[in-house]
């Protein structure tokens, strides 16, 4: 299969799939790119969940799961993904232009949604890399504001322009149409860089540990199964960490179908 796609190839939806049109693309560095495509009518999904995109392959579809990035109301479909030079898929994705051709699932599904979890006081959306994708529909859904009194995006990276979105995030949704009063008040944004020298270049489980990822937010410095909720996207390494830890602190972990204290994607983790 060739790395270029030079000639637009003429998609055609099938039973699953709908044929949807890039509308943006924004390179953030050679490691890491978004996009946006239309969004058809019919499809509906809940904040947090993800979807299969992907290009025409050999014979049939090459489809990958991403997370939507965009709100839940908004008239277009965000993603954010890595390049990989050899990826079936990445290896073409990050190439695309406006005006070319995606396809997209028609089911959205995903365990990353408030749905899954169980009442709480502080949301914690802990995300490595593209991880931060689900987090950045969660924090502009409205409903978010009104089931937790306080949302924490914490985004670790390896360098410091791996921050995607970090101008809005710090801004806290400034301009935002429905949620800007609300993050104001309410939501918190923790950037952490692992390999480049910032401000903060400790691994989420070690913030967690010493209790710096609790800097400036209202409540305990640590984590407490009574009050606080937990949401895990990114790095399967750090999932399994965080989630150990979370267990050790006696958090339930969650699903659609029996909420609990926390959440992560089994579609990434395998």
């Amino acid at each position: 299969m060739s790395d270029s796609i030079a000639a637009p190839t003429v998609l055609e939806p099938t039973a699953a799939l709908t044929v949807e049109t890039v509308t943006k693309v924004h390179h953030w560095n050679e490691h890491l790119f978004s996009f946006a495509i239309t969004r058809p009518a019919s499809f509906r999904f809940r904040s947090g969940e993800f979807v299969m995109i992907g290009l025409q392959g050999e014979g049939k579809p090459l489809l990958r799961a991403y997370s939507v990035a965009s709100p839940a109301w908004d008239e277009e479909l965000d993603f954010l993904s890595i390049k990989v030079a050899d990826g079936p898929l990445t290896s073409r994705l990050q190439q695309v232009q406006v005006g070319d051709q995606i396809y997209l699932g028609r089911k959205p599904t995903g365990t990353l949604v408030t749905d899954a979890l169980t009442p709480g006081k502080r949301l914690f959306l802990l995300a490595t890399g593209t991880g931060l994708a689900p987090f950045l529909s969660l924090i502009r859904d409205p409903d978010v504001y009104e089931m937790f009194d306080q949302i924490v995006v914490v985004h670790s990276v390896r360098r410091v322009s791996d921050l995607a979105y970090r101008d809005v995030l710090e801004s806290k949704l400034t301009g935002d149409p429905l949620v800007e009063d609300q993050a104001r008040a309410q939501l918190h944004y923790v950037p952490t860089v692992t390999r480049e020298d910032f401000p903060t270049q400790k691994r989420i489980g070690t913030m967690i540990e010493d209790g710096s990822l609790f800097d400036g937010i209202p409540g305990d410095a640590k984590l407490d199964p009574t009050t606080d909720r937990v949401m895990l996207c990114g790095s399967m390494a750090m999932i399994r960490d965080t989630a150990a830890m979370l267990d050790g602190m006696g958090f339930t972990e969650g699903s659609n179908a029996k909420p609990g204290d926390y959440v992560i994607e089994r579609a990434f983790v395998g």
